[in-house]
């Protein structure tokens, strides 16, 4: 009987462990004691495990012990809200450095999960960005003014509406204002384009124009990666020019080399010049503008000028241009030698080997916020693990829920095949949109670009060409159709809403299909769980590498 009963518990704890698959458990006794004459025979049985089981029971005994206790439900705010309650975190709730969370997308690779999600709530209801807008502190001025600031550009940015600087604004201004070769990082949406171009436009103010040659020579140039951001740019700098008497020209791909020709020789002594890499090195090498008297050069977008496509186009402008080393050679009048600003939401790897090339990397002063490359807490972020035949459905039902009163929104797709094949599929069901692609002509591009910003149509398709710096601040919902492949690429396409001046809140939510979407999403749950910045994303100018090393790169 006592035997029956062990074989009976053992196979139970094998049901348990293994499931249905368990093996049969074999019992075997090994030997039988006999008792004193007379009296009740011993039994002395040895009960024998299969080892598979030993292991898988070890093995359980083992990641139990390594498991982070699950986080207990409580009442009040979440910071992660998942589909299921013992998973979710409230906003009291820190997770150490050290320790490893429970995640939600934890089993994300397994065909099981489909149809799991979690979201990330709004844990401030304001932009980072904005915070110093808010009334500053005893003793402290925030003001345009207490920056430096000359009284003819804070008249300038008042017909422009604006009264108080964000919080890159405040670090910036002074800093370039002094003439220092700067490293400008901080979140998307947090006002960099005024950050670098209000202290260049009092430095032109402060000098007189100089007359070098007859070719167009403009005083200030900033590059941009595309014709989009181009024309963004131009139209700020226009706005806020025209009070001071300052021109300003912007020429980019896409129009040919007779129209940029008539538009530089439309004024030759131009005071800044606004253009992308492409078009200004076709004008470079065939003279028809010279860069011998700038004292400003911003690298805007800096992450993508120095991708592959625009490397080689960035270094040849570079070389072109006198860098000073030091605030003293920027003053100096009679010898023009530009100050060098690189502005981006994230810094691409090799910057400081490029950098090297042409000024003192110890002459840089990096100007960073204090929640660079973190996820952004005002935004709404809703993560679901679907099939990618099931994509289509869960989009069309999120454009047909929306109110009519909504804001603007963006889907991104990581090709342009998809966005045409997705477009397609909307105008099925004749839902009104755009589309904006990379193999669309560049003038084309601009139109549609004008026209979602002007509200006519509230639905953009687009590749992330959309996703680089382009003001979207009536944009409401952005929706990941297809995940970014990078985490910078995340953290740009967020960055779509929320803006410094949206009016709206924001929210995002992206469709996880691929088991390499997984393993970013998990990286992106962690990092918001112990509320760090993401990993792998560094933010200050490596050290260039040795000559020798630099010189067999170059020739390789």
């Amino acid at each position: 009987m006592a035997l029956s009963r062990a074989g009976t518990a053992i196979a139970a704890l094998g049901e348990l462990v293994l499931g249905a698959r368990a093996p049969a458990v074999r019992l075997i006794p090994l030997r039988w004691v006999q008792g004193p004459a007379g009296g009740e025979p011993a039994q002395e049985n040895v009960v024998r495990i299969p080892r598979a089981l030993q292991l898988r029971l070890a093995r359980e005994s083992s990641r139990r012990r390594r498991e982070a206790p699950v986080v207990p439900i409580r009442t009040g705010k979440l910071l992660l809200r998942s589909r299921r309650p013992q998973l979710s975190q409230p906003r009291r709730v820190t997770v150490g450095r050290w320790e490893r969370p429970l995640l939600v997308s934890a089993g994300w690779k397994h065909s099981r999960s489909h149809g799991d999600y979690f979201q990330l709530e709004r844990s401030q209801e304001q932009a980072p960005a904005l915070a110093l807008q808010r009334a500053p502190a005893a003793g402290i001025d925030g003001s345009f003014q207490a920056l430096g600031l000359e009284p003819v550009l804070i008249s300038a940015l008042q017909t422009l509406s604006i009264s108080q600087p964000t919080a890159v604004q405040r670090r910036a201004i002074p800093a370039l204002l002094r003439g220092t070769n700067a490293l400008c990082a901080a979140e998307t949406g947090s006002g960099k384009t005024l950050a670098y171009l209000l202290p260049l436009f009092q430095t032109l103010l402060s000098r007189p124009s100089q007359r070098l040659s007859s070719s167009p020579s403009p005083r200030s140039l900033v590059l941009l990666p595309s014709r989009e951001l181009a024309e963004q740019v131009h139209t700020v700098a226009v706005s806020l020019g025209r009070s001071l008497g300052l021109r300003v020209l912007e020429i980019g791909g896409g129009r040919g080399m007779g129209s940029v020709k008539k538009q530089l020789h439309s004024d030759l002594d131009a005071d800044l010049l606004v253009a992308t890499p492409g078009a200004l090195c076709k004008a470079l090498r065939k003279q028809m503008v010279r860069l011998e008297r700038l004292c400003w050069l911003v690298l805007d977008e800096a992450d993508t000028l120095l991708d592959p496509t625009f490397l080689d186009l960035v270094e040849e402008v570079l070389m072109q241009v006198p860098i000073a080393h030091s605030p003293q050679e920027v003053a100096n009048q009679w010898d023009v030698k530009a100050q060098l600003v690189v502005i981006g939401a994230t810094f691409p790897e090799g910057l400081g080997q490029l950098l090297s090339k042409v000024t003192d990397l110890g002459s840089f002063a990096t100007l960073t916020s204090k929640t660079l490359h973190h996820l952004l807490p005002h935004i709404q972020q809703k993560f679901i693990r679907l099939k990618g035949s099931d994509k289509v459905a869960e989009l069309l039902e999120l454009l047909k829920d929306r109110g009519p009163s909504s804001g603007a929104i963006l889907i991104f797709c990581n090709s342009a095949s998809t966005v045409n094949w997705l477009g397609y599929i909307l105008d099925d069901h004749r839902i009104q949109h755009l589309r904006l692609q990379g193999q669309m002509p560049a003038a084309m591009r601009v139109g549609i670009f004008n026209t979602f910003q002007k509200g006519k149509k509230d639905v953009l398709i687009c590749t992330d060409l959309a996703s680089r710096g382009l003001d979207t601040s009536r944009v409401e919902l952005v929706i990941n159709y297809d995940f970014p492949s990078t985490l910078p690429d995340y953290l740009h396409r967020v960055g779509r809403v929320g803006r410094v001046g949206s009016k709206m809140p924001g929210t995002v939510i992206s469709f996880v299909t691929h088991p390499w979407d997984v393993d970013l999403v998990r990286k992106i749950e962690t990092a918001a769980r112990k509320r760090t910045s993401l990993p792998g994303m560094e933010s200050a100018i490596k050290e260039p590498l040795p000559k020798t090393d630099t010189t067999q790169t170059d020739e390789q």
